[in-house]
């Protein structure tokens, strides 16, 4: 990566890997997850409302084809040529019998259009057997198994009812990427308990992981979420950044990454309905062209201060 990129992004990632332009597609499996079936706990993670992200096609009463055929037709009307990847999203999309996954899994790659998948999970929920089947099949479409981390912090990770620690992560990530698949993390910058100090050496940390991508984005407060009435009764608890804040603490973390890692968002952006804080009324690609113009103004780049641990 040059200077003049700044980071990695996900767009040169894809392009990498398609001569042609591809999109995700949402899906809803309809799975749950152990800290809300009660298996590790109910409840969910405190911060977690599922409708934040699941746009209107994706209904379980629907099947995985039905919900990719009507993603293909929002985004054919302006993208005739695309084509797609089917992204298992809402909740664990490895929480379940392997038959059944292994079924939903080979569905949406049946669907005309649909080039690979990208499965959206929890580190606690993926056995050996699961993974010599997601090896299998890497071998015949792409594929992208992206781990929930959320925080590196057992602390944190404790008070967000997550239901596993980062020892966990950490074993997964690895079980996952030694198998030869493309394994991806998502991290929340802001939780309850993190300074800002604090996740700038976070990402140096991250960067040990045999990780190929990362998603951050910013702590959202939503309505209806155990998260939001801990708010309520506690503001003092909870640090929202501003823009401009969070716009520094992002270019603070991306210095300290490995400069290989692929960055695929800074920032997430959930219903207005839904938002009760911070409402930036900035999408998202408003925020990344914000972020690299900062980037410009501070001459700095992805892995500027890594710093790779010695054994």
């Amino acid at each position: 990566m040059g200077k003049d990129l700044r980071y990695n992004d996900f767009a040169g990632f894809m392009a990498a890997h398609f001569p042609f332009k591809v999109q995700k597609i949402s899906v809803n499996a309809g799975f749950t997850c152990p800290n809300r079936d009660g298996s590790k706990g109910s409840g969910g993670c405190t911060y977690c409302n599922n409708q934040t992200f699941n746009p209107s096609y994706c209904r379980t009463e629907k099947s995985v084809g039905e919900q990719l055929e009507e993603g293909k037709a929002f985004f054919a009307r302006k993208y005739p040529e695309m084509k797609y990847l089917a992204y298992f999203q809402a909740y664990t999309n490895t929480y379940g019998e392997l038959e059944k996954l292994k079924q939903m899994y080979e569905e949406a790659l049946q669907v005309e259009g649909v080039v690979g998948l990208v499965i959206g999970t929890r580190p606690d929920c993926m056995p050996e057997e699961l993974l010599d089947y997601l090896e299998e099949l890497n071998k015949k479409t792409f594929l992208l198994v992206e781990y929930g981390i959320e925080s590196l912090d057992d602390a944190v990770l404790k008070r967000i009812n997550r239901g596993h620690d980062f020892a966990c992560t950490e074993d997964a990530v690895r079980r996952t990427a030694a198998r030869g698949i493309l394994t991806g993390g998502h991290i929340i910058l802001g939780l309850p308990g993190e300074t800002s100090e604090a996740l700038v050496q976070q990402a140096l940390r991250l960067s040990e992981l045999p990780l190929t991508t990362l998603k951050l984005h910013q702590l959202q407060l939503i309505r209806g979420t155990r998260m939001a009435r801990e708010y309520e009764l506690n503001p003092s608890d909870f640090h929202l950044f501003s823009v401009d804040e969070y716009i520094d603490l992002v270019i603070d973390y991306v210095e300290h990454l490995r400069p290989d890692l692929v960055l695929e968002r800074f920032v997430s952006q959930s219903p207005k309905e839904l938002l009760i804080a911070p409402d930036w009324g900035m999408k998202n690609h408003e925020f990344t062209a914000r972020v690299k113009k900062r980037m410009e103004e501070r001459d700095t780049w992805q892995g500027k201060k890594y710093i790779k641990k010695t054994v």
